[in-house]
């Protein structure tokens, strides 16, 4: 579910100013580019990838990030890249378990999407997004304001392979979601900042909790809804994206998985007509639509007469998510994970 926020109106002299300063810091430089696969370490700069339909070309390893999504922030803390990132932005939970100390040193540059002066006032030298609609036309800026800046941008290939982002909203998946996107953008960005090996081992520790979470789990007795965000029109999980990679992993149901759309609004009605076995449940910690917490959404959920009646409202067969867990981010084995959980309490997993 991407943020709604409405960035300031971009002002195109001070693009220009810090323009300038950029383009100066960054400098020429030639060499032949490179394949994110050719060469070692010390050879593998200019760097040059494929991402969500543009060819980014990266000079050297980054010392001035911004990241404005939570989930690629998040990446970059893993990979130990605090000390390399100028700033981050749009946060919709606290920072995942474990990254708080390495989270402190970097400085949070908006709650929401940032307007474009406050990206460039840090002096990127790169740029990454969740989200291909944090870097277009009503986000922070176009990627192309960047890039004749000499800044490179980046977006998680999980926002633009297999789905359709053309139709407003939050697109819809024209192919079902697998971790091996999110699994690309860990090795990609890690290659970007020179460090690879930190992009397999990351890979490799995801990779071996998924495993776990999943090992002996069968989940076709359950169904689940999937609920972000937003009482009066909640956004719910269409069929693939994150919550898809979730629910078929463990082999169960989602009610709205004859639905492409992302983050579809579905009326109460029809949600309890469909009557799931199990409600997970986003907690999130901002506060840009209704019933944003846990709390907030279960107490809704017990005290409307249309949903109090459902099977998983009466038997509070609830899993409580962070946001970015049901986002394509490596928290989605987070999320993997916690519903699993859930199955095996309620009695539904095998």
């Amino acid at each position: 579910m991407l943020s709604k926020a409405t960035p300031a109106p971009i002002r195109t002299a001070a693009l220009f100013a810090v323009g300038v300063v950029l383009l100066t810091a960054c400098g020429g430089g030639g060499g032949t580019t490179s394949s994110a696969d050719g060469g070692d370490q010390a050879d593998g700069f200019p760097l040059t990838l494929k991402n969500c339909g543009r060819t980014v070309t990266v000079k050297a390893p980054p010392q001035r990030a911004v990241s404005v999504d939570q989930g690629s922030t998040e990446i970059l803390l893993s990979l130990g890249l605090a000390d390399r990132l100028a700033g981050t932005a749009t946060w919709s939970d606290p920072v995942m378990k474990g990254l708080e100390k390495a989270a402190e040193g970097v400085e949070r540059i908006s709650e929401n999407r940032p307007s474009s002066e406050k990206v460039l006032d840090k002096e990127p030298d790169f740029l990454s997004a969740s989200f291909a609609s944090t870097l277009a036309k009503g986000g922070v800026a176009p990627r192309e304001q960047f890039e004749k800046l000499g800044v490179p941008t980046y977006i998680s290939p999980a926002d633009c392979i297999g789905k359709d982002n053309s139709g407003g909203g939050d697109g819809a998946r024209t192919a079902p979601l697998t971790m091996d996107s999110v699994y690309t953008e860990v090795r990609e960005l890690s290659q970007v900042f020179g460090v690879p090996e930190r992009g397999d081992a990351l890979v490799e520790k995801l990779q071996a909790r998924v495993a776990k979470a999943t090992d002996g789990i069968d989940g076709s007795k359950a169904s689940l809804l999937y609920w972000f965000s937003d009482s009066k029109a909640p956004y719910l999980a269409g069929c693939c994206g994150a919550p898809g990679v979730i629910t078929r992993e463990l082999g169960a149901r989602n009610v709205f998985d004859d639905t492409h759309d992302e983050w579809p609004q579905i009326s109460w009605e029809t949600v309890a007509d469909r009557n799931p076995d199990v409600l997970v449940i986003g907690d999130l910690s901002r506060t840009m639509q209704t019933a944003e917490s846990a709390e907030k959404k279960i107490e809704f959920l017990e005290s409307n007469p249309v949903t109090k009646t459902m099977d998983a409202v009466r038997n509070r067969r609830y899993v409580l998510l962070s946001g970015q867990a049901m986002n394509p981010t490596i928290r989605t084995v987070e999320g993997l994970e916690r519903v699993a959980a859930g199955l095996r309490d309620f009695g539904l997993a095998g």
